[in-house]
């Protein structure tokens, strides 16, 4: 069974990681952002990029021809993560690039593509510019408007937004393009994360699993209709799906279980109903502006941990950067990989093949 993950999680109050629009660490990771280390030190970076650095980075554009499709990434709102670097390798490969973005940072989003805030995060293999065509207001964990409360839409961060529901977002979708071939899932929320799994709510831990596993459900109920056959689904996941992955909590090493049962049996009813194809990514630690939020304060964040322990423990001890995940979204969202569904792919430096931490004291002493 092949089995995978990606680092998303959510933390209460992180504006990052409001319900419903954001992806733990992919969905808010920086571009090619690295996290260099020595055995001894390890430097947590944030990089600008710059223009000689994007024609370095490697890129599969050239190969892979995506001109003509439309690709909706739902989970934007920054140009930081997995979902950015995602819609940025497709749009290299010539997809059309349409967003759904968590409606009280809607604006924020806007200014900053209007301000040119995020252009050098845009920067194209070929020197130029990633343009988003279009950006839909989308909570999506609203499936329909029967089910917004009325404190939501009275809360002045919704004021003067309608249509956000993802039935409504794929009504406007298929109003603007018609079909679409590319769906990403980059969103994910637990308002508890924080919380060991025996401090969790029954209502936190509903709500981790309502907006990071069953949203992803609902786009492909939504999505699937006006998908064209041979079209690609594509989520992020986490390893502590199937790990213990101490501080990953609120219920959303449950959500991501569910994500990953989801991803194959959406596989096979997509697949047989419309004949579109879903996979998810697994990918490893980031610095994200929504990892960093959890366990922020103390003398190291988790996220700081955890990128700490891969790095002196996965089989390949480099640099993980968000192109990497990108660019194997790209792949899985390509003809290239036109019989590859129901899969989740490791993109992790090899770190989920480990079954023992090389760097434990309980192996000091052994050569």
């Amino acid at each position: 069974m092949i089995r995978c993950t990606a680092f998303f999680a959510a933390a209460a109050g992180a504006l990052a990681l409001a319900t419903s629009c954001s992806a733990f660490a992919p969905a808010f990771d920086v571009g090619r952002s690295a996290f260099r280390a020595s055995p001894a030190v390890v430097q947590y970076e944030t990089p600008a990029r710059s223009s000689s650095t994007s024609k370095s980075q490697l890129s599969m554009g050239a190969s892979i021809d995506l001109k003509g499709k439309v690709a909706f990434i739902a989970g934007v709102a920054d140009s930081t993560g997995y979902g950015w670097a995602i819609a940025k390798a497709l749009a290299d490969a010539g997809a059309t690039i349409i967003v759904g973005t968590w409606p009280p940072v809607l604006k924020i989003f806007e200014m900053g593509m209007r301000r040119g805030s995020f252009d050098d995060d845009s920067v194209l293999s070929d020197g130029s510019k990633m343009t988003i065509d279009k950006i839909y207001p989308l909570d999506a964990v609203f499936d329909d408007p029967d089910d917004v409360p009325e404190d939501v839409k009275s809360n002045k961060r919704y004021a003067g937004l309608d249509g956000f529901t993802i039935s409504e977002v794929a009504k406007q979708v298929e109003a603007d393009y018609g079909k679409i071939d590319i769906l990403v899932h980059a969103l994910a929320n637990g308002p508890e994360v924080v919380k060991p799994l025996l401090e969790t709510s029954r209502k936190g831990y509903l709500a981790a699993s309502s907006a990071s596993a069953y949203s992803m459900v609902s786009l492909v109920q939504k999505f699937g209709p006006i998908m064209n056959e041979g079209g690609s689904v594509l989520s992020l996941t986490y390893i502590a799906s199937e790990a213990v992955i101490p501080g990953y909590g609120g219920g959303m090493s449950s959500a991501k279980a569910q994500l990953e049962s989801d991803t194959r049996v959406l596989a096979f009813e997509a697949g047989r109903k419309w004949g579109i194809r879903v996979n998810t990514i697994s990918a490893g630690p980031l610095k994200s502006r929504a990892a960093s939020a959890i366990g922020k304060g103390t003398e190291k964040t988790f996220i700081e941990y955890v990128i700490d322990y891969s790095k002196a423990n996965a089989p390949l001890s480099q640099d993980l950067y968000s192109d990497d995940v990108g660019n194997s979204g790209m792949f899985l969202s390509s003809p290239l990989a036109r019989t590859v569904t129901g899969i989740t792919m490791y993109v992790d430096n090899g770190l989920h093949a480990m079954g023992m931490a090389v760097d434990s004291k309980a192996l000091e002493g052994r050569e």
